[in-house]
């Protein structure tokens, strides 16, 4: 028998949840799959650990055991309440409300300065997990690692390598901010209610070695997705509106190609995130003179 499932669907049955499809809740129910979110986490004593969309709690009590402390953030009422009544006598886990889109998440983590790291854990809703997790790097808050389940189909997207149809923007921008791994792949029938598609968990460790080599942060954005804005198009076509914007003429970008020895009929798919920075870099040092 899967303790699990009795245990979730015993907790849903005692505070009358239904999981709310508008937003994604679907339960997670093998605790396998929880302890290999742990150890994919790498977690310890001395981390402090913020669990996005927490929901039941079912993972929270593993993470407790395993890390200093967790702190949930939960935008359902409803599951405020389950969590305040589950962990009413648990010290090391706090439970906040609010949507982590919007709370002052590095006010969180230095009012817990105490902890060695911040490590960012979740079960992210599919259709909000790539604004989670760009804001969660954009700002770059003081954390150290951000082990997330996603859908599949964005894991492989987040995980692809160059000259790959998974390859593309959230690529090349989370690689920017970290290093991307895959730690598991779950499948549907792990979750309750199960969903219509297949999930993966992935690890972010963040660094800043790749943001190091960049000359202009908005050059390179900007080179990177006017390049995969029209997929079809070869590289040089559909950066089009970026080159007229930066007033570089397409011999010119020809020859930018050429000299780091990057085929002109490349498509953007085909050009892994060094290339990427080396265009970006050489366009910022062809318009910083002329932008005086």
């Amino acid at each position: 028998m899967n303790n699990l499932l009795e245990e979730t669907k015993y907790i849903m049955r005692k505070y009358g949840v239904i999981a709310d499809k508008k937003l994604g809740q679907n339960f997670l129910i093998n605790s396998d799959i929880i302890e290999g979110i742990i150890q994919g986490a790498n977690l310890s004593k001395d981390d402090l650990v913020i669990e996005i969309g927490p929901g039941l709690g079912t993972m929270t009590k593993y993470l407790s055991q395993a890390s200093g402390k967790v702190i949930c953030v939960e935008l359902d009422k409803k599951m405020i309440n389950v969590l305040q009544d589950r962990f009413k006598d648990e010290e090391n886990i706090e439970i906040i409300y609010g949507d982590i889109l919007k709370i002052d998440l590095q006010k969180i983590i230095n009012e817990n300065c105490s902890y060695k790291n911040v490590k960012v854990v979740a079960n992210l809703p599919y259709y909000i997990t790539t604004p989670i997790i760009m804001r969660l790097l954009e700002e770059r808050l003081n954390i150290k690692s951000i082990t997330i389940m996603v859908q599949k189909e964005v894991a492989d997207r987040i995980v692809a390598n160059p000259n790959n149809k998974d390859y593309g923007v959230l690529t090349v921008s989370i690689a920017y901010y970290s290093k991307a791994s895959l730690v598991l792949q779950v499948p549907s029938i792990d979750f309750l209610p199960e969903p219509k598609v297949n999930s993966s968990v992935v690890n972010l460790e963040i660094n800043d070695e790749i943001q190091k080599k960049v000359l202009d942060e908005k050059t390179f954005f900007s080179i990177v997705k006017g390049g995969f804005s029209q997929r079809r198009k070869i590289f040089l076509n559909s950066i089009d509106s970026i080159l007229i914007q930066y007033n570089i003429d397409k011999e010119s970008f020809k020859e930018i190609l050429k000299e780091y020895c990057i085929d002109e009929m490349v498509r953007a798919e085909n050009i892994n995130i060094e290339n990427f920075i080396k265009i970006s870099n050489k366009v910022y040092e062809i318009v910083v003179p002329n932008s005086g």
